[in-house]
């Protein structure tokens, strides 16, 4: 599905806070004189002299090894053309997110004010000390290969233009299990092209590669089909040009094997398709319009393989399959270029992914049951965890065999945990949440729908379909604050309680008979849900509704009490519990009880366990759980120790197949090297922790809002455990992106129809 993306939600996303989307962070300390003369003056001189010795020595003590210089001259930047350095600097920033959340690169980002070739490759070679790799962005072409060869050749670390040959790469490896499928030999097939920039002649050079051969090749541009005859043709298309006589695309299509497009939207019709040989395959890659629409090429012909650009559609090609992962590889034996083989062994390596067993988290964030390989999954899915161990070693070795790489890698099974640990393998969650929503999105209602963070978060689940949104409140003001904050909120429901009289009599009735055994009176029943609150719980009981969102303004015990009123806890449950997910840059921690239980018992925390336990299995992770204190395994005796040593005995007792500890304090708990140098009986010694369980209210309250302000983590939830239908309560205040994670959250649990968390 394509993301709407608005002006404003764009600049304030790369204004607010601060502006631009990376930094610069310390990795080593730098809080003493100590620190501080070790990092600069004198200490500092110590490396300096070590690699004036020996230059290698300067990936030993700098961070060369793992930086990669993203650069551009602005000159073709995305579809915008050229606009100049200056300009495309938040596009580049943004590779260099991509390469530090995929592969665990650090980027600087450097935009050059050159447009002669040859002033810039001298400034990019000049680079080559401070940079591990060069990748370089919108260049336009022809120039861009010039650049790129040069540079290849005369720098002695890996350079490549991701343009050029991102696509190249991933429509490859789509290409070799395409036909495959349509058990086409590539040597035999005929291809026809729309494009002839940097992207397609890079494409057409890989698959030559492959082994497609060029006289089974039409490229076709703007004017035409690029023939011998044109005049003033290009030194790029001269290697392609045809003697065929045909002029168009429109000649050119008939009886062949593949297209591949990478021009401009929707210049391909129905009827062309149809001239195309059996099992066609297309390509129709131009965003964020592809050459023919992914419907119209299906009704075209039954029999087509599709691949677009597109994120809402099988097959996508999207360079962040491959960029991250070459560099890595080619970063991590310290390649002096990246060849055609390095290319080939990655192109092959995606191929060969995709005929695995797809994992579950993989499944499970697009909404399926089963991918597999196939006419609908030619290439992995941008989420799949195994992307970095399956390309990255598949480029170093082709690196260490090519003889490009200064530095072997002798045990593969340590370097494929270290590419975990890069990345942190399991940073995905939401995303994983998010793309789970959005394949079934249900009806959540808001009950403070006269709130503008709400009313902004309600669009985004709206515009990117993760929920189907229902706004609670006055429509008067709320429909006020729609307009003026120009919001695109059109044809969702909204509803004003105090208009509702049959649904105000029919929950009255409903809580009046739930609550008149606990001192409630029908007069306050009926008093009650006028309250969005309750209404709200009230509509998801009935069915009006299939979850419930509130907490933004009210405190966390006033908002959760007329769901417990209305919708109560599951069969079963004594209790409900809140618990927080902690992204940290080592993966999720997950926090329980931090939002319901002040002082539970032992016996209560044997419950809030329970809880915690299923809801970490609802993230696809096995839960491994430390009850926290501040003794470890009865060094220190007291109330809070003796309630926790307690809890552990009777929750491992209760749960024999969970992986669970304690009483330990926190950081025994979260340092493996402790555990197994003094507590090597501890069942965590070797299997990390992600499961924090508090003694109390107050301590996990404190811990997770201390490592959210100071221990750069992203804090999700809090999380209702226990409640028979989705509600879920927001942290007061919550951030608009935070809103939007809850929704997702919420979204999922309805579709397991409530019964997970």
């Amino acid at each position: 599905m394509a993301i709407k993306i608005r002006k404003e939600d764009a600049l304030n996303y790369h204004s607010q806070g601060s502006p631009g989307k990376i930094e610069v962070i310390p990795t080593k300390p730098v809080s003493s004189q100590l620190d501080l003369a070790l990092a600069y003056s004198p200490g500092v001189a110590e490396p300096c002299k070590e690699i004036a010795a020996d230059p290698e020595k300067i990936y030993k003590y700098t961070t060369k090894g793992n930086l990669v210089a993203v650069i551009s001259n602005g000159t073709a930047v995305l579809g915008l053309g050229n606009i100049g350095p200056s300009a495309s600097k938040p596009v580049m920033e943004g590779k260099g997110v991509l390469f530090k959340k995929f592969a665990g690169i650090d980027v600087f980002d450097l935009e050059i004010d050159e447009s002669d070739p040859k002033k810039l490759i001298q400034i990019i070679k000049s680079l080559e000390p401070t940079f591990g790799g060069i990748n370089l962005e919108d260049i336009k072409a022809p120039e861009c290969f010039e650049i790129e060869q040069t540079l290849k050749q005369e720098m002695n670390i890996p350079v490549m233009h991701d343009d050029q040959h991102g696509t190249a790469i991933i429509s490859g490896a789509a290409l070799i299990n395409g036909l495959e499928i349509v058990e086409k030999n590539i040597e035999d097939i005929k291809l026809v092209v729309s494009g002839a920039g940097a992207a397609a002649i890079s494409c057409l050079r890989f698959y030559v590669s492959l082994g497609v051969k060029k006289e089974n090749i039409i490229v076709c541009d703007k004017d035409g089909v690029i023939r011998t005859d044109r005049p003033e043709i290009l030194d790029i298309h001269q290697e392609f040009a045809t003697s065929l006589d045909i002029h168009t695309i429109a000649q050119a299509l008939p009886g062949a094997d593949v297209f591949l497009g990478l021009s401009a939207g929707n210049i391909i019709s129905q009827e062309m398709i149809k001239s195309m040989a059996p099992n066609p395959i297309v390509f129709a890659l131009a965003n964020p319009d592809p050459e023919i629409s992914y419907e119209d090429a299906i009704e075209a012909r039954e029999d087509v393989i599709m691949a677009t650009g597109r994120s809402d559609h099988p097959n996508q090609v999207n360079n962040v399959l491959g960029f991250p992962y070459i560099f890595r590889g080619a970063l991590d034996v310290r390649a002096t270029v990246i060849n055609e083989e390095m290319k080939l062994a990655a192109a092959r390596a995606i191929a060969k992914l995709a005929k695995e067993p797809v994992p579950e988290t993989v499944n499970k964030a697009y909404g399926e049951t089963n991918l597999g390989f196939g006419r609908f999954y030619l290439i992995p899915k941008p989420v799949d965890p195994r992307l970095i161990t399956t390309i990255a070693p598949a480029v170093a070795k082709a690196a260490i065999d090519s003889g490009v790489a200064k530095k072997q890698i002798e045990d593969w099974e340590a370097y494929e945990l270290e590419l975990q640990k890069r990345i942190g393998i399991d940073q995905r969650l939401m995303q994983v949440v998010i793309g789970r929503a959005k394949k079934d999105p249900k009806r959540v209602v808001f009950g403070e729908a006269d709130n503008l963070k709400i009313l902004k978060a309600a669009q985004i689940i709206r515009d990117e379909k993760i929920a189907i949104p229902i706004l609670l409140g006055k429509k008067e003001k709320i429909l006020s604050l729609i307009e003026s904050n120009s919001l695109d909120l059109a044809n969702v429901t909204i509803i004003d309680p105090m208009e509702e009289v049959d649904m105000l009599e029919e929950f009255g009735k409903l809580l009046y008979d739930r609550r008149k055994r606990k001192g409630m009176t029908i007069f306050d029943a009926q008093r009650f849900v006028r309250e969005r609150n309750y209404f709200g719980a009230m509509m998801v009981e009935y069915g009006y509704a299939d979850a419930f969102i509130s907490g933004l303004t009210r405190d966390y015990p006033k908002t959760i009490l007329p769901s417990l009123h209305s919708i109560g806890v599951k069969p079963g449950v004594n209790r409900v519990a809140g618990m927080y997910i902690m992204n940290t840059p080592k993966g999720p921690y997950f926090f329980s009880d931090a939002t319901v239980n002040v002082d539970p018992t032992a016996e209560e925390l044997v419950d809030i366990i329970g809880l915690t336990a299923n809801a970490v299995k609802f993230f696809n992770m096995e839960p491994r759980i430390a009850l926290l204190s501040y003794s470890n395994f009865g060094s220190a005796k007291g109330d809070t120790a003796d309630k926790m040593a307690k809890a552990t005995a009777l929750a491992k007792a209760k749960y024999p197949d969970l992986i669970i500890e304690g009483e330990m304090q926190a950081n025994v708990a979260l340092n493996q090297e402790i555990q197994r140098e003094v507590y090597p009986f501890s069942a965590l010694a070797n299997q990390p922790v992600n499961t924090l369980i508090f003694p109390d209210l107050s301590s996990s309250n404190i811990a997770y809002k201390l490592l959210a302000e100071l221990g750069n983590a992203e804090a999700i939830g809090p999380i209702l455990l226990g409640m028979n239908k989705p509600v879920h309560i927001l942290q007061l205040g919550s951030s608009i992106r935070e809103i939007v994670n809850m929704v997702a959250i919420a979204v999922v649990d309805a579709q397991s129809s409530g019964n997970v968390l």
